[in-house]
């Protein structure tokens, strides 16, 4: 079983930056698969960018060139650079983890319920 709790949200002006992380605890998978997706009011879900045990990494075209991911395998904590925001990145943050697929698969598929584990996600407001 995995936990996943994630922190660094807040509010921020246009053009600000802001560095997510979710801490994970449990049996992390050696061919694992990390990822954040975000939330919107009415519950619409939308992947923002995976990295996996390879250190691949991908992105959606919303996030390539203003967000960067990445793991701190040691400290198993998954990190999220955000730069540049706008108001179309506000939204409810939430990190996620799986195994057995790469980047590419888990950036299509981080956000369905069957993904693997979630944590409750932390809030991103930009004005």
């Amino acid at each position: 079983h995995v936990q996943l709790v994630e922190s660094g949200g807040g509010s921020v002006q246009a053009g600000g930056s802001l560095r997510l992380s979710c801490a994970a605890s449990g049996r992390i998978h050696s061919d694992f698969v990390m990822g954040w997706f975000r939330q919107f009011p009415g519950k619409r879900r939308e992947a923002v960018a995976t990295i996996d045990s390879s250190g691949r990494t991908e992105y959606t075209d919303s996030a390539r060139g203003r967000f960067t991911i990445s793991f701190d395998s040691a400290e198993k904590i998954l990190y999220l650079e955000m730069n540049n925001l706008n108001g179309e990145d506000t939204a409810l943050y939430r990190c996620g983890a799986s195994w057995g697929l790469t980047a590419e698969q888990a950036l299509g598929t981080i956000a369905r319920p069957d993904f693997g584990y979630w944590g409750d996600g932390t809030q991103v407001t930009v004005s």
